[in-house]
């Protein structure tokens, strides 16, 4: 079997439901993970998935701010949902799917990284203080449950854009908020706590220029391709070998009212 697992940063899942049911009709990815959903539980619009055929949906949801929700075509199970930082905030959700011909469960964890506010100082800026406390959470919690032990996959808008490649400036962008030494260091003690595997690098070089996020304030972002891979796939090391395909729907920046953010595929063989 086939599995395709797509991510997505919709920054408000009722406002963009329409750019979320073009990307399902002409993609159908398996399973689809979302950040910034902005809604509350009881808001999020499960009927229009149901009618998509994604009758399957987790949800962390929060009133005004953040949100993850796991929509899929596969049954979900083991739903968790983990706080950090004691904040309160929705910004993790765990399920467990079995695709058909898999040799056991494969664990998911969809995550929505704090942004970290503009100023990279966490001595007068809370916002970033919180994002890095989050970060060294993130990793201990990796490396004490073993999270990457099976087959699993760790996927969101992390917010850090690690490689030189992953910005369209590196030396521009060194004192700019998710782009910063600390940050990228952070970002990989996470994925070495898993062991996690980029499974985006796995297909496409690390020389190479890959974004997921071009920002609003651009006046014309594909032109100016000021971008930045802020949108990760990580997958544990017995899962690597069976990850076929990774891509960027970079044209979805382009669509009507989009997300700063585009959608990310991932493939796996069964």
């Amino acid at each position: 079997m086939r599995l395709t697992l797509s991510t997505w940063n919709i920054n408000s899942v009722r406002l963009r439901i329409d750019l979320v049911a073009r990307f399902l009709a002409e993609n159908g990815p398996d399973i689809l993970c979302l950040q910034e959903t902005k809604c509350r539980d009881a808001e999020f619009p499960l009927a229009a998935f149901t009618k998509l055929g994604y009758p399957h949906v987790a949800i962390n949801g929060q009133k005004g701010y953040h949100g993850v929700a796991v929509v899929s075509r596969l049954p979900l199970f083991d739903v968790d949902r983990r706080g950090f930082c004691d904040k309160g905030d929705a910004r993790h959700l765990a399920v467990s799917v079995r695709p058909e011909g898999a040799p056991q469960p494969v664990r998911l964890h969809n995550f929505y990284v704090p942004a970290g506010g503009d100023e990279p100082d966490p001595l007068i800026n809370p916002k970033f203080a919180h994002k890095l406390a989050f970060l060294d959470e993130m990793a201990r919690w990796a490396a004490e449950d073993g999270l990457a032990a099976g087959d699993a996959v760790l996927v969101g808008d992390l917010n850090i854009a690690p490689l030189e490649t992953d910005v369209w400036n590196h030396k521009a962008l060194l004192r700019v908020v998710s782009h910063t030494p600390v940050e990228v260091d952070k970002l990989r003690i996470v994925r070495e706590a898993g062991p996690w595997v980029d499974a985006m690098r796995v297909h496409v070089p690390p020389h190479e220029k890959l974004f997921t996020w071009w920002s609003y304030r651009a006046r014309d972002w594909e032109q100016s391709d000021r971008g930045r891979r802020l949108d990760h796939v990580f997958v544990s090391e017995s899962l690597a070998p069976r990850l076929s395909g990774v891509s960027v729907l970079k044209e979805a920046r382009g669509w009507e009212r989009p997300s700063d953010h585009t959608p990310v595929l991932a493939t796996f063989d069964f």
